[in-house]
């Protein structure tokens, strides 16, 4: 069992940054491929990125790639989205998520889930 806690959302404006952080409980967070998810008023949930258990595999939603980075720190349990250039189509409800095995695009692929924090980006 893994609970997922994120935070440093907020309002920011357009080009502006914001870094958010997801912290994990449990020893095995290192075992664990970690995902962050999006979602808007209205709209589907939506890939962001992902990283591999060792930091090493990432991988992007074209929408970020180049303005958003996944970074993680095993030793303190946390994995980090920094967010940079931010538009306001970036507005939405920032989850992240884990599974075992290597990094997915897919929701469903995530077993345990945070309860998500908002960003709004106003232009």
């Amino acid at each position: 069992q893994v609970r997922l806690v994120e935070s440093g959302g907020g309002l920011v404006q357009a080009g502006g940054s914001l870094n958010l952080s997801c912290t994990a409980s449990g020893r095995t967070f290192s075992s664990y491929a970690m995902g962050w998810f999006r979602q808007a008023p209205g709209k589907e949930r939506e890939f962001v990125a992902a990283i591999g258990w060792s930091g090493i595999s990432t991988l992007y939603a074209d929408s970020v790639k180049g303005r958003f980075t996944v970074s993680r720190d095993n030793a303190k349990n946390t994995v980090y989205l920094q967010m940079n250039s931010l538009k306001p189509e970036d507005t939405a409800v920032y989850s992240c998520a884990a599974r075992t095995g290597r990094i997915r695009s897919t929701w469903v692929d995530y077993d345990y889930w945070g309860q998500g924090t908002q960003v709004t980006v106003s232009s």
